[in-house]
């Protein structure tokens, strides 16, 4: 966790993620890049008229005006900071600026959604989940001292879930914390009786080289599950892997990553398949 990317809008919870992230940063030595992306139309900014220009460069320096007023926070003294200002509100740049900085992980704030708004509206931290390579931490409000004593690791162990498995294991030794996984049962096709659900878990335990326990958790969905389980262990983080699902196939099928991330009172952190 050398590099951290925060995205902000200015928020309350732009700024409870910059204060997570801060926290990981002292006690990791971490990088912080503080992006801010504008929400300018490509129209504008690639216009040739002079008043479309002016107006263009007057927002970007508005905007970073703002922004160096937004860092100039205690909590951020005796971090390595990096701001950047990106000009287009598109969230695979934050892929992209991740990728280029090699981030190791996305710290994300979100107040969630719900009804109608969450189906059709949907959060920057879905789309977040959605779009990143990159691990992202998604908080919901400021925990003091971020500190993950029990981390709630939920997947189906299918082989495809290998490397995020391995990514969460290498996160949960470097948060020295403990690493709890758990399969959800449910009823319907998915369901599995005990003898095979742990063959396929103890398969993927064998490919995966590890030796831990996995408890199986049985209710009506995975989300109810993954929350109901998480918070009878008293978690400090959730886990998950998640597909990154676009477009009619994301909207027909969901992605259980951005459910959870959405309802879940608890910090989640994912990691894209």
């Amino acid at each position: 966790m050398k590099k951290i990317i925060v995205p902000v809008d200015f928020s309350e919870q732009s700024e409870n993620a910059l204060k997570t992230a801060a926290s990981i940063a002292t006690k990791y030595g971490s990088e912080i890049f503080v992006l801010h992306m504008l929400e300018l139309s490509e129209a504008l900014v690639s216009s040739n008229e002079q008043a479309h220009y002016e107006q263009a460069v007057f927002l970007i320096k508005l905007a970073e005006k703002r922004f160096e007023t937004f860092l100039e926070k205690p909590y951020l003294k005796g971090i390595k900071i990096t701001p950047i200002v990106k000009h287009h509100k598109v969230y695979s740049e934050v892929n992209a600026v991740a990728e280029k900085h090699k981030a190791d992980l996305i710290v994300m704030g979100s107040q969630g959604a719900d009804g109608i708004k969450e189906i059709f509206v949907g959060s920057n931290a879905e789309k977040m989940v959605r779009n990143s390579n990159v691990p992202v931490l998604v908080i919901k409000d400021y925990i003091e001292g971020f500190e993950v004593k029990r981390f709630v690791f939920a997947c189906d162990f299918e082989e495809e879930n290998l490397e995020a498995f391995q990514r969460a294991k290498k996160l949960a030794d470097k948060l020295a914390a403990e690493l709890i996984l758990v399969n959800i049962n449910t009823p319907g096709d998915n369901f599995l009786s005990t003898k095979d659900a742990f063959k396929k878990i103890n398969r993927f335990l064998h490919l995966a080289k590890a030796s831990l326990e996995v408890e199986i958790y049985n209710d009506y969905s995975v989300e109810r599950g993954i929350l109901a389980f998480s918070e009878s262990r008293n978690a400090d983080l959730i886990g998950l892997p998640t597909h990154g699902r676009k477009g009619l196939t994301h909207f027909l099928m969901g992605s259980i990553g951005e459910d959870v991330t959405n309802h879940s009172k608890i910090p989640v952190i994912t990691f894209k398949i």
